[in-house]
């Protein structure tokens, strides 16, 4: 057998993840490899960390770039945090609340579970009668916004309410961070974590978290290891913080951080809010197609999360083989339907780069020609 280099067709990306990358970002990954001890990449990593500072709208000394996506990044919030003595409430609306239930359990601690309607927003008041009906609980954890179906939860409430029970926050917020509103220290997030390939637009691997004070001082303070090695951030944060030579940890992404550090430049530059309006301008003109094509949302309007949109599969549709015609016709990805809505709904992902009006224009036009067919 003769292997080639291996050389992708284009794609527009526009499933849940993750997303088209701007050339901007790609350009970024080619530049020369050095160390990742080396000065220069230490003062890049400073630039890197006040950058998601200002995406997370937080002055948290420790807001770092975890070298590992999402996932590790969600490990990391609960393994650092929560011990076998702990109660953690976790709001459950989609298959990545259930996924913090998964660490829970993993780490022996009592797990109360706010069970949710999926395809809806965490509902405030379930999650203020289980705090009530639990009052030794030490955690609330939720999803911001719930990839499987395309929810978003009111965050700002539900710290509050973890707030006036004297719990700590672990947030959820792989596919928010830079789409919709997210205020971690307006709203006392103690922990969050999220994911360099949905709205940052960077490529996949790197997972952005965030510890507050009361965070860090846990981390700080724990008398028993971390049982994971790698994700303990006691560790880590010997690498990503101090001043002068910094302790060995591991080999960081090096190029993929040049990535990141580009993408979170060009949020920077762009400006929050001017790209949370740019994702809810999109996703209004992807709504209006969509309903002219006769496709209705899993999603109530004020629930809705901008830039993935979860629909029904039109009545009578084969679901692979419209996402296999766009694929193969158009080079455009969307999204299969995840947990309760496989092979019910598909998601389309407005995130980042792929928050454009010819993107939208294109997904408009691939679907109702596949449709008719």
């Amino acid at each position: 057998m003769s292997i080639k280099s291996f050389i992708p067709v284009p794609r527009t990306l526009m499933g849940p993840g993750p997303s088209d990358v701007s050339p901007q970002v790609l350009s970024a990954l080619s530049r020369p490899t050095i160390g990742h001890l080396d000065p220069l990449f230490v003062g890049m990593m400073d630039e890197v960390k006040s950058l998601l500072q200002y995406a997370f709208q937080t002055s948290n000394p420790f807001t770092i770039a975890l070298s590992a996506p999402g996932s590790a990044g969600m490990e990391a919030c609960f393994v650092n945090l929560v011990t076998p003595e702990d109660t953690v409430v976790v709001c459950v609306n989609g298959v990545f609340g259930m996924r913090m239930t998964e660490n829970v359990k993993r780490l022996g601690a009592k797990l109360v579970v706010v069970e949710g309607e999926w395809g809806r927003a965490v509902d405030p008041q379930a999650l203020e009668a289980a705090l009530k009906q639990n009052p030794n609980a030490n955690f609330v954890a939720f999803v911001h916004a719930e990839t499987s179906t395309g929810a978003l939860s009111d965050a700002k409430t539900l710290c509050q309410i973890a707030q006036q029970h004297d719990c700590l926050t672990i947030v959820d917020a792989v596919t928010s961070l830079g789409g919709v509103e997210l205020r971690v220290d307006e709203w006392g997030i103690d922990a969050i974590y999220s994911g360099s390939q949905k709205c940052l637009s960077c490529v996949p691997g790197i997972s952005p978290v965030s510890f507050s004070e009361r965070a860090t001082k846990i981390v700080q303070e724990r008398t028993t290891p971390v049982p994971s090695w790698f994700l303990d951030q006691s560790l880590v944060m010997d690498y990503w913080s101090g001043e002068g030579k910094r302790s060995y940890h591991h080999t960081a992404p090096v190029n993929s951080l040049y990535a990141l550090h580009e993408s979170l430049l060009m949020l920077k530059n762009e400006g929050l809010e001017n790209s949370w309006a740019r994702h809810a301008k999109q996703h209004k003109a992807l709504a209006a197609g969509l309903a002219d094509l006769g496709i209705s949302y899993i999603v109530p309007e004020d629930e809705r999360l901008p830039q993935l949109n979860s629909v029904y599969i039109p009545d009578g549709i084969d679901d692979a083989k419209v996402r296999s015609y766009l694929l193969e016709e158009y080079n455009l990805e969307i999204g299969a339907g995840l947990g309760k809505f496989a092979g019910k709904a598909w998601r389309i992902g407005l995130m980042g780069y792929a928050a454009r009006s010819e993107n939208v224009a294109l997904c408009l036009a691939a679907l109702k020609d596949a449709l008719s067919k």
